[in-house]
């Protein structure tokens, strides 16, 4: 009899506690839904900083061609024209 007494509540607490379980699986915090939702957020955010990157890196070129553009023509302004910037002393070597 007191067999029967134990299987008669160890069973239904064994029942309530997977449907509690189940419950925190498919609702709960931390759940399947939940973990989709997370990953799917994530997914989004790496393909906004991937955008983001390419831009910086455009932008980057940008700036390397503008410092080139300008070399180049400070390079020609003092070759061919003969300049200097401020507070540069020129020489001119005569052969």
């Amino acid at each position: 009899m007191p067999g029967a007494i134990a299987v008669k509540i160890i069973i239904p607490l064994i029942i309530m506690l997977i449907i509690h379980l189940q419950y925190r699986l498919w609702y709960g915090d931390g759940s399947i839904a939940q973990i989709n939702q997370y990953q799917q957020e994530l997914d989004e955010l790496k393909q906004e900083v991937d955008k983001k990157n390419q831009r910086n890196e455009a932008l980057r070129a940008e700036v390397l061609d503008i410092q080139k553009g300008q070399e180049a023509i400070e390079e020609r302004a003092r070759e061919e024209l003969g300049m200097i910037k401020e507070d540069e002393t020129f020489f001119q070597i005569v052969k």
